[in-house]
């Protein structure tokens, strides 16, 4: 007993180690990949994916490994998601100045890694609290208006993990808005003619 018990915790310490590598992912990257394309493979923020690789810019080669950082609640991007994230940009923000636009897609997506919110894109949009939608373009039907090329390339930008609003929940037009209680959350930012805000602590 006395001669195993080294082996024993020498494999021990392997198949500890083994574990911890298997648990970091990577991924080679191949000819036609892009950065974008891994993050939302991999249901990551490009941010957090190029910070996780220390990388200046989106900039990739074939043949590099890369690590990928875990998710933090944004998964894979369809299409329809993609649709609907422009539709509410447009619906809310056409007009506003393109951060601006960036900023209300920036909220959705907030929400979306947020628990307390569905975890879909369409669920966060079409959400309902106390019978009412959340999202006035929801429920005054401009949500189905067709997106500008505009407010997709916000939407996608948003996507990238830009968010010019610190971490916004929620937004505002304070000269139309009548909700007393939005008024009192803490504001972050004001883009345009939108205030955005953040839960209280």
């Amino acid at each position: 007993m006395r001669r195993t018990w080294p082996w024993l915790l020498l494999v021990l310490v392997l198949l500890g180690a083994g574990r911890a590598a298997a648990a970091e992912k990577t991924y080679l990257v191949a000819a036609g990949d892009t950065l974008w394309h891994i993050s939302q493979a991999h249901g990551v923020a490009l941010e957090d994916l190029m910070e996780e690789n220390d990388l200046d810019s989106p900039v990739i080669y074939p043949g590099e490994v890369l690590r990928i950082p875990e998710s933090r609640g944004l998964g894979a991007i369809t299409a329809r998601d993609l649709e609907f994230l422009a539709r509410i940009i447009h619906a809310e923000a056409r007009g506003e100045e393109f951060l601006g636009q960036v900023a209300v897609g920036a909220v959705v997506l907030n929400r979306l890694r947020h628990p307390a919110f569905p975890k879909s894109i369409p669920g966060v949009i079409f959400q309902r609290t106390n019978g009412l939608y959340e999202f006035t373009p929801v429920a005054d039907g401009s949500i189905y208006l067709e997106p500008s090329a505009e407010a997709y390339e916000a939407a996608r930008e948003a996507l990238r993990g830009r968010d010019p609003t610190r971490g916004a929940l929620f937004f505002y037009n304070p000269h139309t808005a009548t909700d007393r209680w939005i008024r009192t959350l803490p504001v972050t930012v004001k883009i345009g003619n939108h205030v955005f805000a953040t839960e209280k602590k």
